[in-house]
């Protein structure tokens, strides 16, 4: 009854914009994330979490997928609000198509590492020595497959002379303990908990990739970074050299100003949540976040870093 009476006394106008605002966070908020042993679902749940916390007329649930191109497919489709996706798959589709321009950002979040894993006893050092072995790139669909393919071709058409197979992270690392693959790819932030699990049962060894930032920048565009991946990161393996690209939580166009601001505010209000789900949580920078070439900021998440700054 008090909220109406206070209503009654505003105007028509602003009466309207506070019932659109209102709506604006009730319903669903399906997020698109990836395999349930990667950083997307950890990332994924503790944003659930803050807004089943925070925004209680909204109503979460986490989708595992196959990560990022998935991802896109589900945001542009309408089957889910939220998606996290690697910069090198979103630019070519965010500039690709009137569709992909519906893309657009929340904010940059952290950066993936390129992972190529084999077995510290193998004859694999340098990605050259993929040449002749069986190698999963990950799942159809995931960032993980779109980089390790981009990989393969600057490495010399690596692609034309390795036995490629497409396995989740999960499947990877169950065929290299059981012998049936010789390596993987993956392309996630750190620390992997498929990977640190692994590392517990068998003794492995990361391959240096930090050669290919350039070429990978050269042939496919500016996504790619240099980054040390740190010594002891999983048990008994070295520090390398290897590719880092940012990871993005995007929405679509058609998202209202308010919900996208709402859920910016939750990403750095309840950054403690993020951080204690998983380390990569840790790593969201207000000033970096704005960062998303060529995906363009959604207008409620440039609000609210608007607000911040002031």
């Amino acid at each position: 009854m008090k909220r109406r009476a206070l209503l009654a006394l505003l105007p028509a106008g602003l009466v309207a914009a506070c019932g659109d605002e209102d709506r604006a966070l009730y319903g669903p908020v399906r997020i698109a994330t990836g395999s349930t042993t990667a950083v997307y679902w950890a990332y994924g749940n503790a944003i659930a979490e803050l807004i089943r916390q925070r925004l209680p007329h909204l109503r979460p649930s986490v989708l595992p997928t196959a990560a990022s191109a998935e991802n896109i497919d589900r945001v542009l489709g309408g089957t889910a609000e939220l998606g996290f996706t690697q910069a090198d798959v979103a630019g070519p589709i965010a500039t690709g198509s009137p569709l992909g321009r519906q893309l657009l950002s929340l904010a940059r979040l952290y950066d993936d590492y390129v992972h190529l894993v084999v077995r510290a006893s193998g004859p694999i050092h340098k990605l050259a020595d993929v040449s002749g072995h069986k190698i999963s790139i990950g799942v159809t669909g995931s960032g993980t497959a779109f980089t390790a393919g981009r990989l393969l071709a600057v490495g010399g058409n690596l692609r034309d002379t390795t036995t490629v197979v497409a396995l989740s992270l999960d499947g990877s690392a169950e065929a290299l303990l059981d012998g049936t693959i010789d390596g993987f790819f993956f392309s996630g932030g750190l620390p992997v908990a498929a990977i640190n699990t692994l590392a517990k049962k068998m003794e492995l060894r990361l391959v240096p990739l930090g050669d290919f930032v350039q070429p990978m920048r050269e042939k496919n565009g500016e996504y790619y970074v240099d980054r040390v991946l740190p010594a002891a990161t999983y048990l008994g393996t070295a520090a390398i050299e290897t590719i880092g690209i940012p990871n993005y939580l995007v929405v679509r166009a058609s998202m209202s100003d308010t919900m996208a601001y709402a859920v910016t505010e939750l990403l750095f209000t309840g950054q403690d949540v993020l951080a204690r789900a998983h380390p990569a949580g840790a790593r969201l920078n207000i000033r970096s976040a704005i960062a998303t070439p060529p995906l363009v900021l959604h207008p409620g998440a440039a609000r609210y870093y608007r607000h911040v700054k002031e």
